[in-house]
């Protein structure tokens, strides 16, 4: 099988952003407020809206399976209050697990959670707990800055992060680490926020000891890790210089990599530095690169191509592609075990 551990509902049929349009509006006049069962999609509604997107180009490229979580650009969590993210937390999720149940061979939830500028995270363990018990959710995706570029909450290490990874390692889910829109004009969403992010969550890590406290905790840095791979050196003497072990011990053990990069020398380069065991397959598409590449003639977001370019021996590209997703998604391989796969 070939796993997709990277996928975001970017195209949502249009009646969910005029949703978020109206509960954006109503936070200046409340009379303009829409309700949740404002909003309604149909069965064919979500078909035609990743059978001729997602579903197309995963046949394409010979994708079996990808963990789908809503538009990761639209959580916005620096919008309103708690009760604003929570409102469209649970819409979002819920329309990624009916995706999921139109296409269970194709597509398995991960959730949004529904986090806030200076609020506990505690408070979005209730959505956690619904998606994963309710929805089937694998994984979650873990905004290390709810306010949007401004960067207002504490380290991922810091203990107001602890009840939710006490909830994750009760469920046994992983986390991908994935920031939201920017509206910090210094920082672009998708070129500097993300990568940024990225390579600030790992270095959060490298600095704490997190994994000290939950041993099974599982944190996948998405873009390929951002600087990390090409800073390697610079994070190994960072580590030396804080006194903690090396990278092996103190982070690898409970983090992880995606190849949503976007050309074959970042993809090589990769491959060269982080154990492949510790790598997972990814695209992201339909996501912030949907071009195709003059140079290659093909999209710049066919990370396969890259992948099986990349020089690895069969049982490597085999972990790559399958085998290290199940591995730190259980609840993927459980789903995918009872589906006889």
């Amino acid at each position: 099988m070939i796993i997709d551990c990277h996928g975001h509902y970017t195209t949502a049929p249009p009646a969910l952003e005029a949703w978020r349009n109206q509960q954006i509006a109503g936070l200046q006049d409340p009379s303009a407020a829409p309700r949740r069962t404002d909003l309604r999609i149909s069965d064919d509604e979500l078909r035609e809206s990743v059978e001729s997107n997602q579903l197309r180009l995963m046949d394409e490229r010979g994708i079996d399976m990808t963990v789908f979580s809503p538009r990761a650009s639209f959580m916005a969590h620096h919008v309103g209050d708690v009760a604003t993210s929570s409102a469209w937390a649970a819409l979002c999720n819920e329309l990624c697990f009916r995706v999921s149940r139109l296409y269970p061979e194709r597509f398995v939830p991960a959730a949004m959670l529904p986090q806030s500028p200076g609020v506990d995270p505690a408070t979005c363990v209730p959505e956690l707990t619904r998606c994963v018990e309710e929805y089937g959710a694998v994984a979650l995706n873990l905004n290390p800055d709810p306010s949007g570029g401004h960067w207002t909450a504490p380290p991922l290490t810091d203990r107001s992060w602890y009840p939710l990874y006490e909830k994750m390692a009760e469920y046994d889910v992983p986390a991908m680490v994935h920031v939201s829109t920017s509206v910090n004009p210094a920082f672009h969403t998708t070129g500097a926020h993300y990568l940024n992010a990225d390579t600030t969550a790992f270095m959060q890590l490298v600095q704490g000891d997190l994994f000290r406290d939950f041993p099974t905790l599982r944190l996948v840095i998405p873009h390929g890790g951002g600087a990390v791979p090409y800073h390697w050196g610079r994070f190994r003497g960072l580590a030396t210089a804080l006194g903690k072990p090396p990278l092996e011990e103190h982070v690898l053990g409970n983090v992880f990599f995606d190849t949503c990069v976007y050309h074959q020398p970042g993809s090589d380069l990769l491959f060269d530095v982080v154990p492949t065991r510790n790598i997972l397959f990814a695209s992201e598409m339909i996501g912030a690169v949907r071009d195709v590449d003059p140079r290659t003639g093909h999209h710049f977001d066919d990370t396969r191509r890259y992948v099986e370019a990349a020089g690895l021996s069969p049982e490597e590209l085999a972990g790559v592609q399958e085998h290290n997703a199940r591995a730190v998604y259980p609840r993927l391989d459980a789903l995918l075990k009872r589906q006889g796969r």
